[in-house]
Formats: C-alpha cells, structure tokens, sequence
C-alpha cells in the first residue's frame, strides 16, 4: 500500500514538473520576444532622438548660425547677435571722425531774398542806409522735365561748287525718326538692374513722372542691348580679376525660366564678375571661366567643388564658421569645444590687426606655434565628445559620422586654409567681399520672383559686374551707364 501511495505520488509530482517546466518555457519564450521587442525599441529609440536631434538642427538653422542666407529667414528673422565684444567707447561717430553730412554740389540755380515784415509795401525800400546778409538756407531739389531736341538736316547751294546742292548727314547715333536719348535710356538701365525694378513698373514710373509712354519692349531693347555694348568691358574686367593675387568666390542661387540656376562670383576690391549657369559645383565653376585659370589666393565658404582646384592656395572664410559654430552651441550645449574654437578664431583675428596696427608683416613664431598647438587641442576634445560609431555588423558601408564630427575633421583637414590670414596679412579673415557682390541678386529674386529668360539673367549680370565694378571705382553709375550706351565703357579703367 505504500509503495502505491509512493508510486502515485512520485507520478503526480512529475506530472507538476512537466507542467512547470512548460509554464517556465512558455514564459521564457514571452521573456525573449519582449527582450527582443525592448532591443528593437531602444534601436528605434535611438534612432528618433537623433532624427530629432537633427529636424531640431533644421528648424534652428537660419542666417546667424549657420551657412544659410539671409533670403531664407523669411519671416522668422532670428535677433540681431553679433560674436563682437562691447567696448567702453560711446555710440556713434568718434572724435576726429571727419563727416560726410549734407552739403552743396553746386553753386545756387536761383536765390530768394526775404526780407523784414515791416519793409514788405515800404514806400522808402531800397533807399535804406545800408543791409547786409543775416543767414541762409539751402534748399536743394529736383526738377523733373522732358527734354525733347529736333534735330534738322539742311542742304546749301554751294557757289564754290558751281551751285551744287550740299546735304548735311544726322549724327551717327541719331537713327531713327523718332528715338529715346542716352539720359533716358541709362535711366531705364539703372531702375531695372541696380534699382530693382521689374519692366512693368519701369514703364509706369515713366509715363507718370516725364509722361513717356515708353512701351516694356523698348525697355527690354534698351536693357538687352545696353548688355550687349558692355560685354567686351565685363571681359576685361575678368582678366583684370585673373591678374590679381587674391580672388573672392560665392555662389547664389535664383530662378530662371522656371529653373534654379546659379549666380557665379569673382570678385575683388576693384572688380566685380558675375555669370549665370545652370549647375553650382565643379560644372558651373568651370563655365564661370575664372577658377580654371587662376593661380593665386581663393577665398571660399569652404564649398566642396572648390577643392578640386588645386593650383589655388584655398583660404577658407572665418565668418562662416563662426555661424555654423554658434549653431552647435544654440543646439547642443554640451558641445564646450565649440565656443572654444570661436573664442581662438576671435583671438587670431584680434593679434593679426594689432600686429598690422604696430607695422608688423607677419606674426611671431610665438603666436602662430601657441595658435596652432591650441587648434589641435580643441580638435581633439571635439573628437573626444564626438567619436565614430562602430560599424553594426552586417550593416554595408562606413558609419555616419554626424555633422558635428564632420565639421570637426574639415577643421582639421584645412587648418592651412583656415588660418592662412594669420599667416598672410593680404588674405581676410572672412568672405565679405563676395557675399556683398551677390546680395543684390537676391534682392532681384524677392522683388521679380525669377528672371523669365535666360537671355534676360545673362544681361542682368553683365550690366550688374560693370555698375558693381564701377561703384568699387568709385564712378557713377548713371554716368558710367551713358558712357556705356555711347561704346565707351573702357572709360572705368582709366
């Protein structure tokens, strides 16, 4: 009876093993697919917050922090922030500063006399003993006019020439029976390219303020071939540009006949030359016709297809920079090393214009070891808090390594080009130069939209590199305008 009670007991207690043991596998199958679910949810997890991390980045990119223009803020323009400290020097012009305030041009057109109240109906005025000038006042205005000349040919019997009938010929640039003066037509020049203004309004402004009924195709004659009268001049100016020894480069974009096509750059102190092309990189840098040519300092935003010119010294723009700096701050606070390389970069431009300041060519091997030994310094802590994630098995191809990290190694990749202002006092610490050059093609885009032709966009760089050029040459541009209409354009280089 025992051994039955015995047998039966061990039977039921291995039928309760039995069926723990398939509770306890049943459940270590739930553990393993929740594990697994957990796995994947922190990969997911993961992967969110650095989609996050990156939509944040875009979202709080604008002008101020990072390469994008100012044309993109729209209407979230960002506050005013300027990288200058403040000094304990007094708003406005300082002492000694010399002005240039309102002042007259020329000698007065017409002179008013006034004279006391109680003279006004005096029998004895103009008999008194004496008068003298109390003050004056300028008034300095506008007259606007229509001018129209009648030219007239006249013939003559000669009698020197046994009474033969003389003609006189029209000048040359008098052809036809009714035609516009080069007055009218630099204005029509000037308003639509370096004012802004669209043909439309061109003609409006004209018939409201002369009563011209300019017609919009006579305007877009008058512009196209004022275009064609300056190429020869833009020409020289892009050889004068390739003679020299530093060459400012940038790039813009704008809409031409429904297309996004590229604003080239090349420009200096004196000269301006911008194209039109239809690609931005390599391709468009190549039919600019400059960058293939030349040999000496390009000052850059760094733009990839730039380095593929290697008979340039490159030297990289400080100020974009500094933006795509203050973004990693605004964005990711843990990143210290990043206002580090500001505060270096500040410092650097700081002792390169005090040495300039005090006489001196170039600085110190003191300065430029300490700069150079302190860049690295900071690379390296940026490289700490920034490292390459390890390549996931099975996963093809090299990891991303973040923007942080890549602009850490382009840091370090051009320190040559980044720093060649300190070691070249002609190359500047930013890329002002250019971005100038090109802002007022964005101006044209938000006040036109787009250029509707290609012909048109052309003609609009070729006036704009010739009035850039000769605003930097400090010649007026109405002046030099009728001076192109007249074929004396290569007047601005004399």
């Amino acid at each position: 009876m025992s051994n039955e009670v015995t047998d039966d007991f061990i039977q039921k207690l291995f039928n309760k093993i039995d069926n723990l043991t398939s509770v306890i596998a049943e459940q270590t199958a739930t553990i393993n697919k929740l594990a697994e679910t957990i796995a994947k949810q922190q990969v997911e997890s993961i992967m969110q917050r650095e989609e996050i991390a990156k939509l944040k980045d875009q979202i709080n990119k604008n002008s101020k922090n990072s390469s994008k223009p100012p044309s993109s803020d729209a209407f979230n323009k960002p506050q005013p922030k300027s990288l200058r400290k403040s000094s304990d020097k007094k708003q406005g012009a300082q002492k000694g500063h010399k002005g240039t305030g309102f002042s007259i041009t020329k000698e007065p057109d017409e002179i008013i006399n006034h004279i006391p109240a109680p003279c006004d109906g005096c029998l004895n005025f103009g008999r008194c003993t004496s008068h003298e000038i109390t003050g004056k006042r300028y008034e300095v205005d506008i007259i606007i006019d229509t001018k129209v000349t009648l030219h007239q040919t006249l013939a003559f019997e000669c009698p020197n020439r046994n009474n033969q009938v003389l003609r006189a010929d029209f000048p040359e640039n008098i052809k036809s029976t009714m035609q516009y003066g080069h007055n009218l037509q630099s204005l029509v020049v000037a308003l639509n390219t370096m004012g802004m203004v669209s043909i439309n309004r061109t003609h409006e402004l004209l018939s409201d303020l002369f009563c011209i009924p300019i017609s919009t195709g006579t305007i877009h004659k008058i512009v196209t071939e004022c275009a064609q009268k300056i190429n020869p001049v833009v020409e020289q100016i892009r050889e004068k540009i390739l003679q020299s020894s530093i060459i400012h480069f940038d790039e813009t974009g704008t809409r031409v006949d429904k297309k996004t096509s590229w604003v080239h750059n090349a420009s200096t102190s004196d000269y301006t030359f911008l194209t039109i092309e239809d690609k931005r990189g390599h391709e468009g840098m190549g039919s600019s016709n400059v960058l293939p040519h030349f040999k000496g300092i390009a000052v850059h935003d760094c733009w990839a297809s730039y380095w593929k010119y290697d008979e340039v010294t490159h030297a990289i723009c400080c100020a974009h920079l500094l933006r795509e700096l203050t973004g990693v701050i605004e964005n990711h606070p843990s990143q210290h090393w990043a206002q580090e390389m500001i505060d270096l970069l500040l410092k650097m431009k700081e002792v390169k214009e005090k040495a300039i300041f005090m006489g001196a060519e170039k600085l110190s091997y003191y300065y430029t070891n300490g700069f150079h030994k302190t860049y690295l310094g900071i690379i390296e802590k940026a490289r700490t808090l920034n490292p390459i994630p390890e390549k996931e098995p099975g996963k093809r191809g090299r990891p991303g390594k973040g923007k942080i990290r890549c602009l850490v190694e382009r840091l370090f990749d051009y320190e040559g080009g980044v720093c060649l202002f300190t070691r070249n006092f002609s190359v500047p610490f930013d890329n002002n130069q250019a971005e100038r050059d090109v802002r007022m093609i964005k101006v044209k885009t938000k006040v036109s939209g787009c250029f509707r032709t290609k012909e048109g966009a052309k003609s609009f760089m070729t006036i704009m590199s010739y009035l850039g050029t000769s605003k930097k040459r400090r010649i007026s541009r109405i002046i030099a305008l009728k001076k192109a209409l007249l074929g004396e354009g290569n007047f601005i280089f004399s």
